[in-house]
């Protein structure tokens, strides 16, 4: 609060002002009746109505420099502890096959560091060799540890966070002051926040309505005068220069002018105390008007770690022959699965770790496109055994160039894992298929749950996965999804996303692995999971610190709540000018064409009694600054949003605060009348 109010007199930089016309306008008016009221004090004729207005003008200034330094101060607060959790380590950089130490922020992008148990890691990178336990809490909040290993999709690691546990190689990503953290620490002050659409457009209309009543008041003069003229009033009671200015404040729509940058920093707050990052205010505004959401299975959906379970044979090949050939093309895989692959091979028929250099082994990695792996190897009669491990139908195809069949046991073995839910892998040698590799994942828990709330909010859900039909089909059921894509590459991804916007629908992308990057890019609303790789950071807009796809209901809800917020606010200031019409309107018109009992046609609009045209006047610009700060607290918090149609939202907000703008100022008006004419 302190640092707001400090803030707010350092916001009355015009610089600062310009970004917000309707305060600007205000300003301009707090400045030139200050002259005023100098000037008088010189001429010997001090007006303490007039002063007072040049106060209450002021604090409208500061009123609303306030409800914009406060949100801005709670991002600063956050940016503070993020500052201390980033540490300046020594970083132990590869070089060759030496160590040498460095200092952390002389580490360039490309630079292969290690890290230990109990090394805290030096920058932003990804983990190239081994697997490791890392503390991530100063990043996430989060106390349990986390598992970073090379390839698949856990790779990324970023600075500030503690390995406690094992040895990684880690390859830079990132140049010195932009790593994570960085990025953060400026998005969370502010400092690289712009106004989103919504605001530009509707700062517009409020410039707009303002220009307007501008124009008005400035004409009043030369009506007045013709009007005094005509009655033979004398001259000196045509409108001055502060009842002019107090008039076009309380007609220009002030509330909202002040609190507008407010409710677009308070959107960002509140998405950080969930632990997401927003990369631009657009993204939370488009996430509260998202139609479909697209979800990568693995590592979203389901828990990630596939683990192979069991070697189903092919007719005629034993267990062992398969467990063999699959470990074999699995030695170089340092996936999860392959991974799981070499350890089941080891645990149950005691295969272990082989000298493959002396077979001159020619590892072949898996790609989107070949949807296989495997590897070649040359025996001693120089045959070379093609071994490949993937999908069905990658390896159904690999057979048939091989003139080899596909058995029939083993497509119904890999339908009735599919059908489980499981991920069948398929292997083969050569031209001969040996039989599957049971996969199992598990979908996370309560996250059918959260996709009914999103039905309820009118989003559809879309799993997208590389699996075959039957296994997508499966965990689509288990996981309550509306619709999947199976078999799905890249370019799919990408292509559905253009398709559905093409429609005129917003798409969120949730995604953790390289080949989410082009989607999450594409996506209007791209959330990112923080354990996934650089390259899905990088892309998407938003970044989920607890990686928990679920968030995004959350995220959905801030989105919605802002707009929410904005337009019953907005709603809310144009109403309550009402009042202030009625205030003061019947104030400076009333001498105009009253008779002589100082009774005239237009005391019929002071429907609220109001003690004298000053306290009138006084009123009505007092409760104009008041109001802003009354309502920031609704600015920070937002409107409390309920997944209702849109139609229904609208109807709520029209009441509650169309009405409630209505009425509220002229009760506010009279309560300050009556305390004025009082003291």
């Amino acid at each position: 609060m302190l640092e707001a109010t400090k803030d707010s007199f350092r916001k009355l930089n015009p610089v600062s002002l310009m970004k917000n016309p309707v305060i600007f306008i205000v300003g301009i008016g707090a400045v030139l009746t200050t002259v005023v009221v100098f000037t008088n004090i010189f001429q010997g004729s001090f007006s303490g109505f007039n002063f007072q207005i040049a106060i209450w003008l002021w604090f409208t200034v500061l009123f609303a420099n306030f409800s914009e330094a406060i949100a801005e101060g709670r991002g600063k607060a956050q940016a503070d502890s993020l500052r201390k959790n980033r540490t300046e380590t020594l970083a132990r950089k590869m070089n060759g096959t030496k160590e040498e130490a460095v200092p952390a922020p002389q580490l360039k992008k490309g630079d292969v560091v290690v890290c230990e148990t109990g090394d805290v890691i030096p920058s932003d990178g990804e983990v190239i060799e081994g697997i490791a336990s890392v503390d991530e809490s100063a990043i996430t909040g989060e106390s349990a540890p986390v598992i970073r290993e090379s390839g698949g999709d856990r790779s990324a690691v970023t600075g500030g966070t503690k390995v406690i546990s094992d040895r990684i190689l880690i390859r830079i990503t990132c140049e010195p002051g932009d790593t994570f953290i960085d990025r953060m620490i400026s998005l969370v002050e502010g400092a690289q926040r712009k106004k989103t659409p919504n605001e530009i457009a509707l700062s517009i209309l409020l410039s707009g309505l303002s220009i307007i009543f501008l124009l008005a008041v400035v004409t009043l003069p030369a009506f007045f005068a013709y009007s005094l003229k005509a009655s033979g009033l004398p001259m000196t009671q045509n409108l001055t220069i502060p009842v002019l200015i107090a008039l076009l404040v309380c007609l220009i729509p002030t509330t909202i002018g002040g609190l507008l940058s407010a409710i677009g920093i308070s959107g960002m707050d509140r998405l950080l105390q969930r632990n997401v990052i927003a990369t631009s205010g657009r993204a939370i505004e488009a996430a509260g008007d998202v139609d479909v959401l697209l979800l990568d299975k693995t590592g979203t959906i389901t828990l990630g770690n596939r683990m192979a379970t069991n070697f189903v044979p092919a007719e005629g090949v034993s267990p062992e022959e398969l467990a063999d050939a699959a470990q074999l093309s699995s030695l170089s895989d340092e996936t999860p699965e392959g991974r799981s692959i070499v350890v089941l091979a080891k645990e149950k028929f005691g295969l272990r770790a082989r000298d493959v250099q002396q077979h001159n082994a020619v590892f072949i990695p898996f790609t989107a496109q070949s949807r296989m792996s495997g590897v070649d190897l040359t025996g001693d009669d120089g045959k070379i055994r093609h071994i490949r491990k993937g999908s069905s139908e990658a390896i159904r195809n690999f057979i048939l160039n091989q003139d080899g069949f596909f058995p029939k046991n083993v497509e119904d073995t890999v339908t009735e894992l599919a059908q489980m839910g499981a991920t069948p892998l398929v292997v083969a040698e050569d031209d001969k298929v040996l039989g599957v590799i049971h996969l199992k994942d598990i979908v996370k828990g309560g996250i059918k749950q959260r996709f009914e709330q999103l039905r309820s909010m009118g989003i559809k859900t879309v799993m997208i996965t590389g699996d075959n039909a039957l296994t997508a089909a499966a965990i689509a059921a288990e996981a309550g999804v509306d619709d999947f894509m199976a078999e799905a590459k890249p370019e799919d991804k990408l292509q559905r996303i253009r398709d559905e916007q093409a429609s005129g629908r917003l798409v969120g992308m949730i995604g953790d692995g390289t080949n989410d990057a082009p989607a999450l890019a594409q996506a209007d609303v791209g959330i990112a999971m923080n354990s996934g790789t650089q390259a899905a950071r990088e892309a998407g807009n938003m970044i989920d610190l607890d990686s928990n796809p679920t968030k995004l209901i959350e995220v959905v809800e801030v989105g919605k709540q802002l707009l929410m917020t904005r337009g019953a606010l907005t709603t809310f200031s144009i109403a309550n000018d009402v009042a202030k019409y009625f205030a003061i309107i019947p104030a400076i018109a009333i001498a105009l064409y009253s008779g002589k009992s100082g009774v005239g046609p237009l005391s019929a609009l002071n429907i609220m009694h109001l003690g004298s045209p000053e306290s009138a006047i006084l009123s009505a610009i007092i409760f104009n600054a008041l109001i802003i700060v009354l309502l920031v607290p609704l600015a920070l918090k937002g409107v409390k949003y309920k997944p209702i149609s849109a139609s229904k939202a609208l109807s709520q907000n029209l009441i509650i605060y169309g009405l409630g703008g209505l009425v509220a100022p002229f009760i506010g008006i009279k309560i300050i009348d009556m305390l004025i004419n009082l003291f």
